[in-house]
């Protein structure tokens, strides 16, 4: 998703990220080398994890993170910056490190999602880049994961495009499946990232047609009988009747968009079983959330269709992560620590590596944040992957070295990784962390100091 009218995505930032930069090169700071983390001090009211998506979106935004003639002549043309920092934009690319969590991964607050150290001037440029898709994507799939565990094995389909703005609607579906939707409506979501794709369908093809019956007969022609036909836009009784009278006992679902769908959905699916259509699925729609999801859990429904609360992020639009400067280069050239001291927006300084501690039933106990001398949290995950303890699962993994993005993790096979991520970390869950109902997170955030 580039800036409008180029494959650029440098201009996707804020204005105060080229005018630290023009200060720094000038005052020579920009070179110091720093580090960089993104991670959330809250979850949202309520909720009990997150969920990290939008990690193989950054990585792809990286690559095209380059600042062209058509960039640098409307940053000339405005007088953003001046003409030294003009020419450093001209030759930019970022070239530093990034380690984080494997994108499907759950967190908690103080979680280092991301880590990205470069020096200043490369690091700080793509600051609002990450935040804008790591908030977004990580409250989709937060909101989807609640879904998908309220549905239990029942496939939930997102179609929330018209919900959204275009190019938030691929980013949508996308944060969707990784947090375990089976499908999308969004055809550029689906090309652009190797997605199942569903729809046959809305009220206007019925009431187009000049009855019900004409309108089921033409789709049942045109799309087999194993198509979904819509089957509430008069009366659900006589949608029935009528849709098994076009496809027969081997329609392959009937979709209900309105009323109380839990009743309906026992009143079909017996009026489906009298007529002989025991296969015939039935799919539900019309704002579900996940409280809706999982009051149909006894209902005779075999797929939710979500499409306003997943691409809102069910009430928590964002996720609240921050990029901040935990670490920099002082003039002696040894990295030092540094941390913002506002009491309401504290962080913690110094470079941290993250573990997950599990119990001996492998259910996680807490977050672990791993503190101490630069170089030594430097090489703690590194250590503990050659010598693994079975208890204690280090969290991080490299996404980018030496500003080159490792394979597999952008594209179809990312979305397919972080996927298999997501499912395998929210088992690892304590038992009740993914109830609905308000709590706190479900894993303490600790610390654990190296001498």
């Amino acid at each position: 998703m580039a800036a409008v009218g180029s494959g650029s995505t440098a201009l996707l930032t804020d204005r105060y990220e080229l005018t630290m930069l023009q200060a720094a090169l000038a005052d020579g700071t920009a070179h110091r080398r720093c580090v960089f983390e993104v991670f959330t001090r809250r979850l949202p009211a309520g909720r009990r994890y997150g969920v990290l998506a939008g990690t193989g979106r950054v990585l792809e935004q990286l690559a095209a993170f380059r600042f062209g003639t058509p960039e640098l002549d409307w940053l000339a043309d405005e007088r953003v910056v001046d003409d030294a920092t003009l020419a450093f934009l001209a030759d930019y690319r970022f070239a530093g490190d990034v380690v984080g969590y494997a994108e499907g991964e759950v967190f908690f607050p103080q979680s280092p999602v991301l880590v990205v150290e470069g020096t200043f001037a490369q690091a700080v440029l793509i600051e609002t880049l990450v935040l804008s898709v790591l908030n977004y994507d990580s409250a989709v799939a937060s909101a989807a994961s609640r879904m998908t565990s309220a549905a239990v094995d029942r496939p939930c389909l997102e179609m929330g495009a018209r919900r959204a703005h275009e190019d938030a609607a691929v980013a949508a579906a996308r944060a969707a499946v990784v947090a375990g939707f089976a499908a999308t409506s969004n055809l550029e979501a689906g090309r652009r990232y190797g997605l199942p794709t569903i729809g046959t369908a809305a009220h206007a093809f019925t009431l187009l047609h000049d009855d019900e019956e004409a309108a089921f007969a033409s789709q049942v022609r045109s799309h087999g009988p194993g198509t979904t036909l819509l089957v509430d836009t008069y009366d659900v009784r006589r949608g029935v009747e009528r849709a098994l009278a076009a496809a027969g006992t081997g329609l392959g679902a009937v979709r209900l968009d309105s009323g109380d769908l839990g009743v309906l959905a026992h009143e079909v699916r017996a009026q489906l079983d009298a007529a002989g259509a025991r296969d015939t699925k039935i799919v539900v729609t019309s704002d579900l959330d996940e409280h809706a999801i999982a009051s149909l859990a006894v209902a005779p429904v075999d797929s939710y269709g979500v499409g306003t609360s997943l691409v809102t992020g069910s009430g928590a639009p964002t996720c609240g992560m921050v990029y901040k400067l935990v670490a920099r280069e002082g003039a002696s050239g040894v990295m030092e620590p540094v941390a913002k001291a506002s009491r309401s927006k504290t962080s913690l300084g110094g470079r941290k590596a993250a573990a997950r501690r599990l119990g001996r039933d492998g259910r996680a106990v807490e977050e672990v944040l791993v503190v101490g001398p630069d170089e030594q949290v430097a090489a703690w995950t590194d250590a503990r992957r050659r010598e693994p303890d079975p208890l204690l699962r280090p969290l991080h993994v490299p996404l980018v070295t030496d500003g080159e993005v490792l394979p597999g993790l952008t594209a179809a096979a990312g979305v397919q990784a972080a996927r298999a991520r997501h499912a395998a970390s929210r088992d690892e869950l304590p038992r009740g962390a993914r109830r609905l109902s308000a709590d706190e997170a479900a894993v303490e955030t600790v610390e654990m100091r190296l001498a």
